[in-house]
């Protein structure tokens, strides 16, 4: 009977252990997942802080016009800095990387295409040619000998009118002065004409001081097959004999007495020939001082600037 019930009790003092354990446990468990769930809570409170505050930075930036991620600077701190170190490198970076590739900026062509003009000439047998012409200023216009006065000079051919074309019309020009040319691509194949019109046309800038160096850039606008003023481009070949210049610029038809500029945008050649049978090998006339010595160029716009050396 005895060891029955020191049995029974035994057993359950091994039941309250174990439940003991087993609430002991549960406890443990309930503490540790209050422990997670109190961590979880502070890192999403922590996330929604660290959100309002990105979000109201977000707000600031976009109200005062800043986007720091774009590196993009407002406005009003712009318009109230002055043009910095950097910019000054990268003009200057611009304008060697225009120089060592040949480049001149579109727009300053498209405005030196402005100053020549289409060039018709018709002679005593009823025969009319087309060549092209460089307004110079004060009603004067550069161009060819060989497209204003038949060569070789002949008593039985003639050129009885020269005309340009101004504003889609015909305007009458007359020959003012003209080099020592008896035959066509010579140095001296060149002529001053003169409107007694009104023109408004831009001048162009002379530079009898071109080097042209082998390779030099250069452009050429020429009335190329009575088709208008179209622009082409080359680069310096070497002096001929006879003072004349070769590249590879398009020599077709009617470019005779066009424009030669340099990367500034300065005139300094005329388009004059070209290799029989090839129109990229062309030939230009270098212009030179006695080619104005019976006109009065224009000063330039902006005193300040030297004034061109043609204007002597």
């Amino acid at each position: 009977m005895s060891v029955r019930r020191s049995s029974t009790y035994v057993l359950l003092g091994l039941l309250v252990v174990a439940v003991l354990f087993f609430g002991l446990g549960s406890y443990s468990a309930e503490i540790e997942n209050q422990r997670v769930l109190a961590d979880r809570d502070a890192k999403l409170d922590a996330l929604r802080a660290e959100v309002t505050r990105a979000l109201a930075v977000l707000r600031d930036g976009q109200a005062t016009g800043a986007a720091a991620t774009l590196g993009t600077i407002s406005a009003a701190h712009e318009a109230g800095t002055k043009p910095s170190g950097r910019t000054a490198m990268i003009d200057e970076i611009k304008r060697e990387l225009q120089a060592e590739m040949g480049l001149v900026p579109v727009r300053l062509l498209r405005e030196r295409r402005q100053s020549f003009v289409e060039l018709y000439s018709y002679d005593n047998h009823g025969h009319s040619n087309y060549g092209t012409a460089g307004y110079i200023g004060n009603g004067y216009f550069v161009t060819v000998k060989h497209a204003v006065i038949a060569l070789p000079v002949d008593d039985d051919h003639r050129i009885t009118s020269v005309k340009v074309s101004y504003r889609g019309q015909p305007i009458a020009a007359t020959i003012v002065d003209s080099g020592n040319a008896e035959n066509e691509v010579d140095l001296g194949d060149w002529a001053i004409i003169k409107v007694g019109t009104r023109v408004d046309l831009p001048a162009l800038q002379v530079n009898v001081n071109f080097p042209y160096e082998f390779a030099d850039p250069i452009f050429r606008l020429g009335n190329d097959y009575s088709k208008g003023i179209i622009l082409s481009t080359g680069y310096v070949g070497q002096r001929t004999s006879n003072g004349l210049v070769t590249c590879l610029t398009d020599g077709h038809p009617g470019v005779s007495g066009g424009g030669v500029l340099d990367q500034t945008g300065e005139f300094v050649g005329i388009p004059i020939g070209r290799m029989q049978g090839d129109y990229r090998f062309s030939f230009i006339l270098p212009l030179r001082r006695e080619m104005f010595r019976k006109v009065q160029l224009p000063k330039p716009a902006d005193a300040a600037a030297p004034a061109p050396a043609a204007a002597q």
